[in-house]
């Protein structure tokens, strides 16, 4: 038994190992690249004061707005499109709405509101879900009159100057098919988790989306605070619903047809961050398994192109990055048995060892991804960074949920667009009295608890074997799930604390 141990737990600890210095190696790139660009992100914001005054040359847009179920935000969010300044006449706004609640109703009183006051603003609810989102983008496009197409999520607030700010991209080159902006958070400061999530989304932002449109690699429309040219989803044959991510398939399928993308880092448009662990939960689900359906259906496609080999690598790796989970979660099953094993005169020697010591290269990668994410958008970075230790147990403790995405994903299971709860948060910490708050336990909670417990008592044998150098990498592995499961624990008994009893 102990024989085989011996070999199977340091293979097993090496390819995992070997697997994260791919992707966090990709992500050293990624940082370097930017460090070297001379374009930063961080570049000086348009005065709204100097941006072009759109005239009758400018084309007609339609916003979309995808809406199931957000009685909370849907009055702002109308609000706010509603705001954006842009010819009347050439304007269009669609609330996509495939609520089943009194969403329906909210959405009715203030379309009819701002239709009284001259804005071309049309209220389209589905009762069958079809597609889920994809199918309502889809259903709305048929509808259109736009030859470009905005969308905004439930919970963004795009500023007034929006389309002045972004439309004039298009106007320079006629094979643009997509711009995105830049996501921003309403609720930031609101915990920890709300902080963490930020800290996270900073890197993709700063780091990935602007190095890969710098370096001429695929990017990808992130749902959601971007505007389309309705030509370019057309050509690249329209919103999808086989797969969770209908935004980044569509923007592979694009970007494969020969239309570029472009990225706008100093437009900004905010958006909730979910408050609690079950939402953060639902939404990073979808993401990773959405994802993995994408490269499933979208890697093949890609390597049978004539992009250059640069293009593909990244494209894969972009595409394959939610693979990383099920191996930091084998990095965390074997780090303290492989300790065990060495203080007892089994397993590798200090070859090994020594070899295993370039996961640092990966190390190295996700830091200074965040790093410089923080350095280029935040005049405070250096106290921001400081979150670093917290975004990588998290993300730890996340491992096992998102395994469980990607291999429904794999197995080729198909599950509904579950919908990330918004609360209409702006920094209130009542949260848990909304409708939508979610008070059910997950059933995966009760293996991160197994796991929070067991990388405890291998924090506890490693530091009992002297192994200090191991201390910290097994310390945020029992961090991460001891914070995921403890968190999510307390805020369902908020929920449940919080919510009236039935009348008998």
């Amino acid at each position: 038994m102990v024989a085989a141990l011996e070999v199977v737990i340091p293979a097993l600890y090496a390819i995992s190992i070997a697997v994260l210095v791919v992707y966090g190696g990709n992500l050293l790139w990624l940082a370097v690249f930017h460090a070297r660009d001379q374009q930063l992100v961080d570049g000086p914001v348009p005065d709204p004061n100097e941006l072009p005054e759109p005239d009758d040359s400018w084309p007609v847009v339609t916003i979309q707005l995808p809406l199931y179920n957000e009685a909370a935000v849907a009055e702002r969010l109308i609000d706010a499109c509603a705001r954006i300044d842009y010819p009347r006449r050439k304007l269009e706004i669609q609330v996509l709405d495939d609520s089943t609640d009194d969403t329906v109703n909210v959405v009715e009183k203030r379309v009819s509101y701002w239709q009284d006051r001259g804005l071309d603003i049309v209220h389209i609810h589905r009762t069958d879900r079809t597609g889920y989102k994809a199918g309502a983008l889809e259903n709305g496009i048929r509808l259109a009159r736009g030859d470009y197409v905005a969308v905004f999520d439930a919970d963004f607030l795009p500023q007034p100057e929006f389309l002045r700010q972004m439309m004039p991209k298009f106007f320079e080159d006629e094979n643009l098919g997509m711009v995105q902006a830049r996501w921003g958070h309403i609720n930031q400061e609101h915990s920890l988790l709300t902080q963490v999530q930020a800290f996270g989304l900073d890197a993709h932002f700063a780091i990935e989306q602007h190095v890969r449109q710098r370096s001429g690699c695929f990017m990808n429309f992130n749902g959601t605070a971007g505007i389309w040219k309705r030509e370019c989803i057309q050509d690249a044959g329209g919103w999808q619903h086989d797969t969770l991510t209908e935004d980044l398939d569509l923007s592979y399928r694009a970007q494969l047809n020969g239309w570029r993308f472009e990225y706008v880092p100093t437009v900004e448009v905010p958006a909730e961050l979910p408050a609690d662990m079950n939402a953060l939960r639902t939404q990073q689900f979808r993401w990773t398994k959405g994802a993995v359906e994408t490269a499933l259906k979208m890697t093949g496609r890609l390597w049978r192109s004539t992009e250059p080999l640069r293009v593909k690598l990244e494209g894969t790796l972009h595409l394959s990055a939610h693979f990383a989970f099920p191996f930091i979660l084998l990095a965390a099953l074997t780090h303290a048995p492989l300790l065990v094993l060495k203080n007892f005169g089994y397993g590798p020697g200090e070859t090994y060892f020594g070899v295993m010591g370039l996961g640092l290269i990966g190390f190295a990668g996700f830091f200074l991804a965040q790093l410089f994410a923080q350095r280029a958008l935040y005049p405070d970075w250096s106290r921001r960074v400081r979150l670093f230790p917290a975004f990588m147990a998290g993300s730890m403790g996340l491992a096992l949920s998102n395994t469980k995405a990607l291999w429904q994903a794999l197995r080729g299971k198909k599950t509904a667009f579950i919908r990330t709860p918004k609360y209409g948060d702006t920094g209130s910490d009542n949260w848990w009295n909304s409708r939508y708050a979610i008070s059910d336990i997950p059933r995966v909670i009760w293996g991160e608890a197994l796991l929070a417990m067991y990388c405890t008592i291998g924090l506890g044998a490693t530091i009992v074997l002297g192994e200090w150098a191991a201390i910290p990498f097994q310390a945020l592995f029992a961090a991460g799930f001891v914070m995921v499961t403890v968190s999510n624990v307390q805020q369902v008994r908020t929920v449940r604390q919080a919510t009236p009893a039935p009348a008998t």
